[in-house]
């Protein structure tokens, strides 16, 4: 803090005696950033260059006091703003004023197809960030769910790279609006936890370029992102903290990023490396409080010090320093130099609201089966309050706080609604009656990095008497919702690890067995962000993904169970049955091979460019449990027959499908309308259909409207891998337009010339 204000004096100080003269080029808001960049470089010695390109701190980079340039600082996302930590430690700081709201994981986010959504959330985040004092937000995540057993695949936007893409952008631009930079991560190729610092992954560059980068590539060259973060894995055998293929090639040569590329905390290992390759903000590596780390270890990262050392000893000169210099100022001028941001607030009505609303519209509803043997035959959800009296709750992640733990994505929340006590909110109103049951127990850990989850979850009960008075009282009780899943634990969803098998853990699913034998009215509501094996399906009425939906969590939960919010959500990813369905699995590839030093972990992507439904629909094997895009309503709608406004294209010509979408149920609702293109003759194997343009539309019942989706010969294109760019071949393609991508009952043909 008296940095922060020592650095804020001197600024003052330096601008109003620069007015009375003439104001330096650097301080003149009134010229551009690249002249402001270019006359603060001229004025700073070698020391002030390397000061400002490694960090100082856990979470910070100095600033340069004497041009009134403040503190850089930084804290993870991307689901809310990380409490604060000690200056040289992962502890918590003991604050009382670093609270958040904690906005839905960003598979939920993703869930919503609704891109304006994902602006709300950037905007939201910004401003949170901005009254927390942060000048960049470790996020969003965007690397690709590649197989159901990642570990951090709740912080990533699904296996598709359009919709990723389409996400993505929003997020950014409604961030950075708040003057606060995004740092895109984990660049790239990150899909493994497990040995995340050894693996060495070997894909084609069809599938770089298909699968893995498009995100990234848009977050940069359409969402103009300010920081984009290096992945801890490596690529052709080089970490890609300080990868000269990704960094120096890809992403400041072929997509002209002109922001900093920012170290994964500990992710440089080499100085020659990062020097070279593209690194220009060095964080987390050998820092003080880490339990090999050294005193004064911030002076002795790669790029402070020894890399000031081999300057003096003349390896480098200043052209590789300059640049990253530049990169820096460039990020100050945008953030901490820009006297234009506003101050932000902090855990407002607006970002509750903003969450609740996120997450209802992220909430997906799986299955929804009429119910046998009871009078009235009809689906089980939405809630009918008026003949469901009696309702029992069962699982532990009824009660279990989902905002703390899973890694550098944990948040200490101002307060968090648990689906119990949503649910017993909304009930009361209407006298429901109300039980519990515990009915498993998983993890009983009381805090994470400081930060306590609230209701004691110590339970002594063997698993036999837990199912026994679950059962009991489902007996007893008109309905049931089971809420389940994984958690934030290692080998859940969780940093640092990846799982070990896509059943669900701590006995769920004799859990799930012995509650529908006792009463076939059940809700299985799965609270994860990750798909999870389902045996007990066929016997089990409605199914409902609940994802980890941050600080109104039970509330929109509740809003969807008893019809308050007309579920939209759609899946964005594919799920399987079980792991034979999974590219990453079914061709062995996955979690690769360790090499004979033990140092390094191959693990070629063996499935290519075939990763999700491209795989269950190359194979034509057994049907996933759901497919990618799949969501259901509480009402009903009816897709017109679908045109095109031309049938013949040119290169770098655009065409635009239309289709009415009908409202025919008795709710407001919202449809997604998916556009996949399959291209009838390709020279290359292609997949039988891919995801270009989607729309989400909110319709009152009987209302019509038409969607109109535009693609361009972009999304005709491959990645050719022997002359190293897309190419679009001409011939003839379908669009297959739909509401989820086994439900595309709209064949429009058309031809490139």
């Amino acid at each position: 803090m008296k940095k922060i204000l020592f650095a804020l004096a001197v600024f003052a100080t330096t601008f109003h005696s620069a007015q009375a003269q003439q104001l330096p080029v650097y301080l003149d808001e009134t010229k551009s950033i690249e002249q402001r960049v270019e006359d603060a470089l001229a004025r700073m010695t070698l020391d002030e260059k390397i000061r400002v390109i490694h960090a100082q701190s856990k979470f910070s980079a100095a600033g340069v006091p004497r041009l009134g340039m403040p503190d850089f600082w930084t804290d993870d996302g991307p689901h809310g703003v990380r409490p604060d930590v000690l200056w040289d430690e992962w502890e918590q700081a003991g604050q009382t004023n670093d609270s958040c709201v904690a906005f839905p994981a960003l598979t939920c986010l993703a869930a919503t197809w609704n891109p304006d959504l994902a602006r709300l959330y950037g905007e939201s985040l910004g401003e949170e960030a901005r009254y927390r004092g942060k000048d960049m937000i470790l996020g969003p995540g965007v690397n690709i769910y590649r197989t159901p057993l990642g570990g951090r695949n709740f912080e990533y936007m699904g296996e598709d790279p359009l919709l990723a893409s389409r996400m993505v952008v929003p997020y950014v631009q409604g961030l950075q609006s708040k003057g606060v930079a995004a740092c895109v991560k984990h660049y790239a190729l990150n899909n493994d936890e497990e040995y995340r610092h050894q693996v060495n992954v070997v894909v084609s560059d069809r599938a770089l370029h298909e699968i893995y980068l498009p995100a990234f590539r848009a977050a940069v060259v359409e969402g103009k992102a300010w920081g984009i973060m290096g992945a801890y894995n490596l690529y052709k055998n080089q970490h890609n903290c300080h990868n000269n293929v990704m960094l120096n090639q890809i992403l400041k040569g072929d997509w002209q990023f002109d922001g900093v590329v920012v170290s994964d905390w500990g992710g440089c290992h080499d100085t020659d490396e990062a020097v070279r390759n593209g690194l220009d903000m060095e964080f987390g590596t050998w820092t003080d409080g880490l339990t090999m780390g050294a005193t004064n270890a911030y002076d002795n990262y790669y790029l402070a010090l020894p890399y000031k050392r081999l300057i003096g000893e003349g390896k480098y000169t200043a052209r590789e320093l300059n640049d990253k210099v530049r990169r820096v100022l460039r990020l100050y001028f945008r953030t901490t130099m820009n006297r234009q941001r506003a101050q932000g607030f902090l855990c407002s009505e607006s970002h509750y609201e903003a969450a609740r609303r996120i997450g209802g519209e992220g909430i997906v509803l799986l299955k929804n089966d009429k119910v046998k043997n009871v009078k009235a035959s009809a689906p089980l959800l939405p809630l009918d309050l008026s003949a469901n009296r009696r309702i029992l709750v069962v699982g532990e992640n009824a009660i279990k706080m989902m905002t703390v733990g899973g890694g550098s994505s944990s948040l200490k929340v101002q307060h968090e609604v648990l689906p119990l006590d949503g649910l017993a909110a909304q009930l009361s109103i209407v006298n429901c009656q109300l039980d519990y049951a515990r009915g498993y127990v998983g993890d009983t850990i009381q805090s994470y990095n400081g930060v306590t989850v609230g209701r004691s979850l110590y339970d002594l009960r063997s698993e036999d008497e837990l199912i026994n008075e679950a059962v009991a009282k489902a007996k007893e009780a008109d309905v049931v919702i089971m809420f389940g899943g994984l958690n934030k634990s290692d080998f859940q969803d969780c940093e640092g690890h990846d799982r070990k098998q896509l059943a669900l853990p701590y006995a769920q699913d004799r859990l799930v067995n012995a509650l529908v034998a006792a009463n076939p009215r059940l809700v299985y509501v799965n609270i994860s962000g990750n798909a999870v094996s389902m045996p007990w399906l066929s016997k089990v009425p409605a199914v409902v993904q609940g994802w980890f939906v941050g600080s109104e969590s039970g509330n929109a939960l509740a809003d969807v169970l008893t019809g308050k919010v007309n579920p939209s959500g759609k899946l964005p990813f594919t799920w399987y049955a079980s792991l034979d369905q999974c590219g990453a699995h079914a061709t062995g590839s996955y979690p690769g091979t360790w090499r004979s030093d033990r140092q390094v972990i191959d693990e070629e992507y063996k499935e290519g460019i075939f990763v999700g439904y491209r795989w269950t629909d190359r194979l034509k094997k057994e049907k996933p449990l759901f497919a990618f895009g799949h969501g259901l309503s509480y009402t009903t709608f009816r897709l017109g027959k679908a045109s095109a406004n031309k049938t013949l294209m040119g290169q770098g010509d655009r065409i635009t499908f239309s289709v009415s979408v009908t409202n025919t149920g008795q709710r407001p609702g919202a449809e997604t309308v998916q556009l996949y293109i399959h291209d009838v003759k390709s020279s290359v194997e292609r997949p039988v259909k891919e995801l270009k343009a989607f729309q989400k539309v909110f319709l009152q019942p009987g209302e019509t409207r038409e969607v109109s989706l535009t693609i361009g010969t972009d999304a005709l294109s491959f990645y050719d891998e022997q002359a190293a760019q897309w190419r679009a071949e001409p011939g003839l393609f379908d669009a297959l337009i739909g509401t989820s991508s086994d439900q595309l009952p709209q064949r429009v043909r058309f031809t490139l010339e």
